[in-house]
């Protein structure tokens, strides 16, 4: 156990981040699971409602920091073509 009072801090701020950072990391794979069930079962309505949701949070998850810009847009485009395809076919 630490004894210094800034590692016992420390210690408290990494419980701290490991608990949201695992928040966040376990939100962004169940919403991109949603988007690819409702693709893998073939429901346009269910996909695109799904993607909207998806698109809405990863683009807020950059906003307060959680995902880089550029991660959020390569999600987003994988998963919008994904369901596009749908679509088309």
């Amino acid at each position: 156990m630490a004894h210094h009072k800034s590692a016992i801090k420390r210690i408290r701020q990494t419980a701290k981040r490991t608990a949201r950072n695992r928040y966040y990391k376990t939100r962004i794979k169940n919403i991109t699971k949603a988007v690819l069930a409702a693709v893998e079962a073939g429901d346009k309505e269910a996909a695109a409602a799904a993607m909207k949701i998806a698109n809405r949070e990863l683009h807020k998850y950059v906003s307060k920091g959680i995902l880089k810009k550029n991660t959020a847009a390569r999600k987003v485009s994988r998963l919008q073509s994904k369901v596009n395809a749908l679509s088309a076919a």
